[in-house]
């Protein structure tokens, strides 16, 4: 290993905070201008307003930035949180991370939720939340050191260029002898040279003696890190143990980690074998259900799904614990050992594959019409070690692969490139040329919303074409489910702050396969409901894959089956064992609706948060094209004479497919104004000044960004 050349720019010793109850009450300021080193209370009622997680990031983001805010200024800041319940070791899903900055693609608070020991390890060394902000002259490497109670910030040079590379170099360097200690945050060349930049977030597998990772991958915050010459972030701590958190009620904390940690390991093999498989189980279910993205988004299903399924990987992935926390029991971060990459520089080597995930499957996948596990292995290791988030990776070239056949774009604008749907060799070399900011990558790499733009002005491209296809809203590249026959998806995707990722509000099964929700009223309410409580893993700490992917047995029989409501209990309970606050299942959603409504508003300070951005490509809704329709005629031709009593006997393919998307919009714009009436917002989409009393967040600020907007 080579040598770590790094220079101490600043140092400080600290006092650590003890941990009282899942809190350190500090927050922790870096400002990469002056190199300082900040820390501060946090205050009683920011902390009863906020509970922590998303709710801290947000806070502070509020605070550093202003509405004419880019993403590239100095006061943008990037603030990590892991929430109070965050680092109990056994609980399932609870090691995780919540990062927000404004994000390059929207402009607005984007957040990602992430494994890894990170965000533990920061609370552990004594501080709920750290903001870094301004920009640093040379690259720059932040240790957080929680035995030695030590912050120091160093200029780095010389360090190795890729993610992989570089974590596990520091990880050595700061602690040889008990890596385990040891967690960075990292980014990449890819995260310099694209608008959708990821993090990698390491952990220790003491059983494979390496270093593995979890990506904050949405919205580009890895590209927001590269900009202030972040090179790492680097937290150290130990020991770990379930008095880490100084929990309120250290038996009851013990009494429900070990009952849903016991009912997991006795369902899930039973149910989606998550601990074999992964998320790689969601790939056949949503074949079936023509819910699986193929080129583009524009079909559902594909014959050779399996060979990208829970069946491949089950062959592929390496045997042992596989979870980003100590302890979980879902341990669904699987990899794959000794893979061979034949490209790139890692042409010929030997490396360990962190993944993949469903939503690397299906995007770097069957959506580019590439059914070949070993090919998505490769989009998967590069798109890490170069710091590019998967779904934007596959969602971008897709579109590019449909402008391409459709003649939108050709040879002469990709550099000769065939990129066809299928064309894996030229799909990785564009990854490649992403990550080094070289030839037509350079525009792939500004995302979907930058190239309908630089299509149109410099090539001559279809605009109403692009805007059709491009599978984007808000500037945020969709995640990877087909949305045509979910109202409440398509809900979920178009509605959701960030933009349609979805963590918000992954409604497409209960909706489609199970009829849920049929009426608007029924809608509207889930669209409420269930991105208020995945909004509280945010808060907390949490992974929210324990909670609905692994079900009680007895759940079938439950009036509310989709809400899971005994683990809603147990969430409940886990909440009022470590921080004190007893509380239930309300009281778990009236934590996040503040947060959630005070994010809105947020988005409504940075020039966005209205219903006109609430919009979503007419592809998420229905066909597109002749061909799309046609794949699918039956059950379009059915719609239109039953649902909406048409007679269609005189109309060729492009008149049904013309009448179908009026009939859909129709039901969109519907459901969009029943959803901000339960939300308690204005037809426009806004908080309305009720509502935001209601919640406790009518600070003299949001009211009067509310006024600027026309709502009193």
């Amino acid at each position: 290993m080579g040598q770590i050349n790094l220079k101490e720019m600043t140092a400080i010793s600290y006092e650590k905070a003890e941990i009282e109850k899942g809190y350190t009450d500090q927050s922790l300021r870096i400002n990469l201008d002056a190199n300082d080193i900040i820390i501060k209370p946090i205050e009683e009622k920011i902390k009863d307003k906020f509970i922590g997680g998303k709710g801290y990031d947000l806070w502070l983001m509020w605070n550093a930035v202003s509405g004419d805010t880019k993403w590239n200024d100095p006061e943008n800041a990037i603030c990590i949180s892991s929430g109070p319940l965050g680092g109990t070791p056994g609980y399932p899903g609870g090691g995780k991370s919540i990062v927000t900055s404004i994000s390059p693609l929207t402009g607005i608070p984007i957040d990602s939720n992430v494994g890894g020991y990170f965000g533990p390890y920061k609370k552990f060394s004594g501080f709920d939340v750290l903001q870094v902000d301004g920009k640093a002259k040379e690259d720059t490497v932040i240790l957080i050191d929680g035995i030695e109670n030590r912050i120091k910030i160093f200029e780095a040079k010389n360090l190795p260029q890729d993610s992989y590379e570089l974590s596990n170099s520091l990880t050595h360097h700061f602690d040889e002898d008990k890596p385990v200690n040891v967690s960075v945050v990292s980014a990449g060349p890819g995260a310099e040279n694209t608008f959708f930049g990821c993090l990698n977030f390491s952990w220790w597998d003491a059983g494979r003696k390496r270093v593995r990772y979890k990506q904050a991958g949405r919205g580009g915050i890895g590209t927001v890190f590269a900009d202030k010459k972040v090179k790492a972030i680097v937290a150290r701590y130990a020991p770990i143990s379930m008095k880490s958190n100084n929990p309120s009620d250290l038996d009851a904390m013990k009494l429900v980690t070990k009952t849903y940690a016991k009912e997991i390991n006795e369902l899930d093999p039973k149910q989606n074998r998550m601990a074999l498989v992964g998320t790689t189980h969601i790939v056949p279910i949503m074949n079936d259900h023509d819910c699986l993205p193929v080129n583009n988004f524009k079909f559902g299903s594909h014959p050779k799904s399996k060979l990208i399924g829970e069946e491949a990987f089950e062959l592929i992935f390496d045997k042992g614990f596989d979870g980003c926390w100590k302890g979980c029991a879902v341990a669904c971060s699987h990899g794959v050992k000794d893979f061979s990459p034949f490209t790139g520089p890692y042409k010929g080597k030997k490396v360990f594959v962190d993944g993949p995930e469903y939503e690397t499957v299906a995007g770097c996948g069957s959506n580019l019409g590439i059914f070949d596990a070993q090919t998505i292995l490769e989009i998967n290791f590069y798109c890490d070690a170069y710091g590019m988030d998967t779904i934007s990776v596959g969602t971008s070239i897709g579109f590019v692969m449909e402008c391409f056949e459709n003649s939108q774009i050709t040879t002469k604008h990709t550099n000769g490139m065939d990129l066809s749907f299928g064309n894996r060799f030229n799909t990785l070399e564009i990854i490649h040329q992403m990550a080094k900011g070289e030839g037509f990558g350079i525009i792939v790499g500004k995302g979907v919303r930058k190239m309908k733009e630089i299509f149109a002005k410099d090539f001559g491209a279809d605009m109403a074409f692009m805007q059709d296809i491009g599978m984007e809203s808000k500037g945020l590249e969709f995640s990877e489910y087909i949305t045509k026959e979910s109202l409440a998806q398509q809900g979920g995707y178009g509605l959701a702050l960030k933009g349609p990722q979805h963590d918000e509000a992954w409604l497409i099964f209960l909706d489609m396969v199970h009829n849920f929700m049929p009426s608007f009223e029924d809608k509207a309410e889930a669209l409420h409901w269930f991105p208020m409580f995945r909004t509280w893993f945010g808060l907390c700490g949490l992974c929210k894959l324990p909670w609905n992917d692994v079900v009680p047995e007895d759940n079938k029989d439950n009036p509310e089956p989709a809400k899971v409501v005994k683990h809603i209990g147990w969430y409940a309970d886990f909440f009022s064992a470590i921080t004190g606050k007893k509380t239930d299942s309300d009281g778990l959603i009236a934590m996040s609706e503040a947060v959630y409504n005070f994010q809105r508003v947020f988005n409504l300070k940075m020039g966005y948060g209205t219903r006109e951005h609430d919009t979503i490509p007419y592809r998420a809704m229905g066909p597109v094209t002749e061909e799309e329709y046609e794949s699918r005629q039956e059950l379009y031709d059915t719609q239109l004479k039953e649902k909406y009593s048409m007679d269609i006997s005189g109309m060729d393919t492009k008149k049904k497919t013309a009448v179908l998307r009026e009939k859909r919009e129709e039901q969109y714009e519907l459901l969009t104004d029943a959803v901000y009436e339960r939300r308690g917002w204005t037809k426009n989409g806004i908080p309305t000044v009720k509502t935001v009393k209601r919640l406790g967040i009518d600070f003299p600020e949001v009211l009067e960004i509310l006024k600027k907007s026309g709502v009193e």
